[in-house]
């Protein structure tokens, strides 16, 4: 589990250096793994142009991030029967790598996600 969570960690924290390729990407390649369970709000006319936040939802966990001209704002959710009973802000790299962690969760406990997830390591 350890190396599978290294790799997503990895394969995210690749795309970061740059704010607006990283975010692009990263929404990309989660809603093309995740579908169900990514959600993008778009900028520009009509919702056509680029992403401007994601969530993403696992299991009692819910992952935020939107992007603000040149940073990205991410917080984490933990909701229970539709309750925030914890929200805490985090810096991209401590989002990344919770994200990560429970996406190799995710995989362990679902054929689905483990499908989504060597997607995400592939594309």
């Amino acid at each position: 589990m350890a190396g599978e969570f290294d790799l997503v960690a990895s394969a995210l924290h690749a795309d970061a250096r740059d704010v607006d390729v990283f975010f692009d990407v990263l929404v990309g390649k989660l809603a093309q793994v995740l579908p169900e369970q990514v959600e993008i709000e778009r900028g520009g006319l009509l919702g056509r142009g680029d992403p401007k936040a994601v969530t993403i939802a696992l299991g009692d966990r819910v992952y935020e991030a939107q992007r603000d001209r040149k940073r990205v704002a991410c917080r984490r959710r933990t909701v229970v029967r539709g309750i925030a009973l914890k929200s805490e802000e985090l810096d991209v790299g401590a989002w990344i790598d919770a994200l990560s962690a429970d996406l190799v969760d995710e995989a362990a406990r679902s054929e689905r996600a483990r499908t989504a997830l060597e997607g995400l390591l592939s594309g």
